[in-house]
């Protein structure tokens, strides 16, 4: 498989930042009380980026397959849930504290990141349980205490049983789900890279017992192909195997989909052989059988699972990032975000030339037609270069102008953002012109 090429970074993450608050990306989580560390909101273009890349996953992995079906479990669960998966014991960083500034630190990225400036002694190291706590019900005591989920992996190994009885589904075949997530991070950063809240989008696919490294393999090709299809540069995509001393101590193998954001090459993604380790321990903490009868071999065994989890945020900074260039024009600079076509989150933009009635009559009639099929923008404000270039700079892969011969010949031209070239199409064929370059 192809591997990154350690390329010369695009863009800092300070541009993506300064980007994504000005044109309506990402905003600074209630920021006008000062804002919260590593909390975010989604603009009115960063809802529609993250649910285009969300829906692409979802199309990809579960509509046009047929081993897979999907799912949406509750984000509150049984705390026994937590105890069985092992989080409520080992789901710790170690933590140190800086006696002299109070600032805090996880020991073990000590020797990247910045130690304290002050100079100050470091506490011994403490182990910090990542996990949300929050009470049940009107009393906060000890037998209310129930757990926002740190994963969204538990919610499908409980529903095995529910999900195999349900749909008759023969192994192999997987369970998808988005959905939220929670960690009491003790060193977030690097904007939505590493955040408490965010999004998850996870495969648990259940595998006969000695077939799992054929499925492992397949599924390693297809998530790190799937990110080549929506239009990563190569180059910033390769795979890292986990060491033996990195694994989880049911882990038989682990791979990282890394990807080269500003800060370097960092973890887009996670497949993992989990072996028979959660069905084992929910029938053990549960009392229920969660096994799978084989009709073939008549035996019943306790399936392997395949886990590819990938993160919603992390996969739209990617696609973000990537799709960032800086290009001269003339004596200016024309920043464009080449998303494909897929994930942009306006797909056509119309651009009456005057903002006289009988063009922004046409030109709202033609937006009414294609709301239909896309995410449309309108925008009639300033000269029709500023608002191809404020086009460009949101990613919208064409731009139809409504000129003044347009009534006459019924026709529009349309302008695509990564070639700069402009077609003349008539109205009658614009819808069906416009799916052939976008689907």
């Amino acid at each position: 498989m192809e591997q990154g090429k350690n390329p010369e970074p695009t863009t800092t993450m300070e541009k993506i930042v300064s980007l994504a608050k000005r044109r309506g990306f990402v905003f600074p989580s209630s920021e006008i009380y000062g804002g919260l560390n590593s909390c975010w909101d989604y603009g009115p273009l960063g809802v529609e980026l993250k649910n285009n890349v969300k829906r692409a996953w979802w199309k990809a992995m579960i509509q046009e397959r047929d081993d897979m079906v999907g799912q949406d479990a509750s984000i509150l669960m049984h705390p026994q849930v937590w105890e069985a998966s092992g989080h409520l014991q080992g789901f710790t960083d170690p933590l140190v504290d800086c006696k002299k500034c109070k600032q805090r630190f996880r020991a073990d990225h000590l020797s990247t990141e910045n130690c304290p400036q002050c100079g100050g002694e470091l506490t011994e190291p403490r182990n910090f349980n990542l996990m949300f706590k929050t009470y049940m019900g009107p009393v906060e005591e000890q037998a209310a205490v129930v757990y926002l989920r740190p994963e969204t992996a538990q919610g499908i190994f409980v529903n095995f049983q529910n999900i195999l009885t349900t749909t008759r589904k023969k192994l192999p075949f997987g369970v998808g789900q988005i959905g939220k997530s929670f960690r009491n991070e003790i060193t977030p950063g690097n904007f939505t890279f590493r955040t408490r809240e965010f999004e998850q989008m996870e495969i648990e696919y259940f595998v006969k017992p000695g077939t799992d490294e054929e499925f492992y393999a397949h599924w390693v090709r297809v998530r790190f192909d799937w990110y080549k299809k929506l239009g990563i540069n190569p180059d910033r995509l390769r795979l890292r195997d986990h060491a033996p001393e990195e694994l989880a101590h049911y882990a038989k193998a682990c791979s990282d989909i890394e990807y080269y954001f500003p800060m370097g090459w960092s973890e887009l993604e996670g497949i993992a052989n989990r072996t028979d380790f959660d069905l084992k321990r929910h029938t053990e903490y549960s009392g229920d059988k969660l096994d799978y009868f084989d009709h073939e071999t008549n035996e019943h065994y306790i399936p392997y699972v395949i886990e590819p989890s990938a993160g919603a945020d992390r996969a739209t900074l990617a696609f973000l990032v990537d799709a960032y260039y800086e290009e001269p024009d003339k004596d200016d600079l024309r920043v464009v975000l080449r998303f494909h076509p897929t994930i942009a989150p306006i797909k056509v933009a119309v651009l009456p030339l005057s903002r006289k009635e009988q063009l922004t009559g046409l030109a709202k009639e033609i937006c009414k037609d294609l709301r239909k099929h896309w995410v449309i923008d309108y925008d009639d404000a300033k000269s029709i270069g500023r608002r191809y270039r404020r086009q460009d700079e949101v990613g919208t892969p064409y731009c139809i102008t409504v000129d003044f011969q347009s009534q006459e010949d019924q026709a529009v031209t349309v302008r695509d953002r990564d070639t700069m070239e402009q077609t003349r199409v008539s109205l009658i064929e614009l819808v069906s012109f416009l799916h052939e370059k976008l689907d």
